[in-house]
């Protein structure tokens, strides 16, 4: 049996080199078309970190399912229908009218307004106990004028500089009704923008950005002219019996399917209820694809047997499905970062990001399963040490570069395809039968565990598990290079295949590496 496994052994090496990134490719999703909606979010504001874990695991999960074989669309949810867009964009008009009072007041250009007004929010931030109302005015006004139904924080001063920069105060003479129209359009549009790019940065780029709004828009041509997303998925609940209308309002059966209490859809007054918008929206997704799964936070528990019994009644049972997310806690050096809500101290997901960067990020956020909440550590993440999993995992990788390098006389070179680096230093017909070493073993066993590892990832839509993996192999990578010299071994056949060795074992990093969305840096 040793030989056997020697043989299967070598046989992994070639197949790892041969295929490169399309190892362990497999088709146990058999093409299954599916759609993973993975953030939604307001856009009233910047993503906190809770959005970001969800874009990491859920970009991290779908590349794995497409790795497995899966047919896999990505989309991000945009919830800009109802009040809170009112409120957001009321919030910019009230600052946008202060900045120009101010202005008037003090004399001052619009940075110099703008950090004023910034200021008096930063001092009422500070003054807890509210006994020094003198010091913020404007913020107590800006509440007090907005019923306490608005966004206090900084940014939305920021956003009505802006506007204030690129039109002067020309919405200072129009109606409200007007500026808030103009600023909520034009302010839901940067978060937008700005949700867009951070996501783009974090290596997360989805096929269809969903404005909830649209579902609610009517056709003006083809098939469905004259009718909504809601109207359609409306008919065909009323078509299955499953509508009815009391005390004005109008209800969805979802007793009949098991839910504990029916629910309602349009209320008496005619609003469309929050659960509406989640009918239509669910009844789109099943014209497009076959299999749905939705990514919510915990706090969403309860919601998600109303769905289920819509997807049922609307005609598709078992293909819905939902992974709850545990939240993220955010520490620095091991003490928790107190937020608040009246700092409106949140840390965002950019700054996020911005301090600790894209690779470390990601990873942290996706290694540990998605209802397993994780304690983040900003200063532990940053560290460059081997204490570190992102650097552990990732240097282990620029270390096989340098060795492919040194051996092919390309030391001092960067961002070299490395691919072609090996071949120069490893023969077409090496022969890996000399390798013997149980460390050398060890690697190659754990290479040959890549394949199932997929497959069941994705069965189980456990990305986190290829976190694990990259550390274990790093791990007996690095074994391997303390026990086995690789340039230093005279035999010139043992260098060639340990050379091999070492470029099947970058290539599985660099392609765990990739199904997880972060770099394999080639130096570090």
């Amino acid at each position: 049996t040793f030989s056997l496994n020697a043989a299967a052994n070598n046989a992994i090496l070639d197949v790892a080199r041969k295929e490169g990134m399309d190892f362990a490719k497999s088709n146990v999703g058999q093409g299954l078309k599916t759609q993973v909606e993975f953030v939604s979010a307001n856009p009233v504001g910047p993503m906190h970190v809770g959005h970001g874990r969800w874009a990491a695991l859920g970009d991290s999960l779908c590349r794995v399912m497409s790795h497995a074989g899966y047919d896999i669309q990505r989309e991000f949810y945009i919830n800009d229908h109802g009040s809170q867009m009112d409120v957001f964009g009321n919030s910019i008009s009230y600052r946008y009218m202060q900045l120009i009072e101010i202005m008037e007041k003090e004399g001052l250009d619009i940075d110099g307004a703008r950090d004023f007004l910034a200021q008096d929010r930063d001092n009422f931030v500070q003054d807890e106990a509210d006994e020094h109302l003198d010091s913020h005015p404007y913020m107590d006004a800006f509440t007090e004028g907005l019923g306490g139904n608005a966004y206090g924080g900084t940014y939305i001063i920021d956003e009505a500089a802006a506007f204030y920069k690129k039109d002067g105060d020309k919405w200072a003479h129009v109606t409200d009704e007007e500026r808030m129209l103009y600023f909520r359009e034009e302010g839901y549009a940067k978060m937008v923008e700005n949700m867009r790019q951070l996501c783009h940065d974090v290596r997360c780029d989805f096929d269809k950005w969903f404005s909830e709004r649209t579902v609610y828009i009517k056709d003006t041509e083809g098939e469905h002219a004259g009718t909504s997303a809601v109207d359609r998925a409306f008919a065909k609940l009323d078509e299955m019996g499953y509508l009815y209308n009391k005390d004005g309002a109008l209800w969805f059966r979802s007793t009949d399917l098991g839910d504990d209490k029916d629910r309602v859809l349009v209320k008496a007054n005619g609003e469309y209820t929050y659960f509406a918008s989640d009918v239509a929206y669910h009844w789109d997704k099943f014209q497009r694809v076959d299999h749905v799964i939705d990514i919510w936070g915990c706090d969403h528990h309860g919601y998600i047997n109303r769905v289920r019994c819509v997807c049922d009644a609307l005609g598709y049972p078992g293909q819905f499905e939902v992974l709850l997310g545990q939240f993220v806690n955010l520490l620095r050096n091991g003490k928790p970062i107190r937020m608040s809500k009246r700092k409106g101290t949140m840390v965002t997901f950019q700054e996020l990001v911005d301090e600790v960067g894209a690779d470390a990020t990601r990873y942290t956020l996706i290694s540990r399963s998605s209802n397993q909440a994780i304690d983040f550590d900003i200063e532990a993440v940053k560290e460059k040490s081997q204490n570190n999993p992102v650097y552990y995992v990732q240097y282990a990788h620029a270390r096989i570069c340098k060795l492919l390098r040194d051996a092919s006389g390309h030391s001092g070179e960067d961002n070299l395809d490395m691919d072609a680096v090996a071949a120069e230093c490893i023969p077409a017909d090496v022969d890996l039968s000399v390798l013997t070493d149980p460390s050398e073993f060890a690697l190659m066993r754990k290479m040959s565990e890549f394949g199932d590892l997929i497959a069941l990832a994705a069965r189980d839509r456990a990305p986190f598990r290829l976190t694990h993996y990259a550390q274990d192999l790093a791990s007996l990578f690095h074994q391997f290079y303390t026990n086995c010299p690789v340039l230093k071994v005279e035999d010139e056949k043992l260098k060639q295949a340990r050379l091999a060795l070492c470029d099947a074992t970058r290539i599985v990093l660099s392609t765990t590496l990739g199904i997880l969305g972060i770099s394999s840096p080639q130096r570090m």
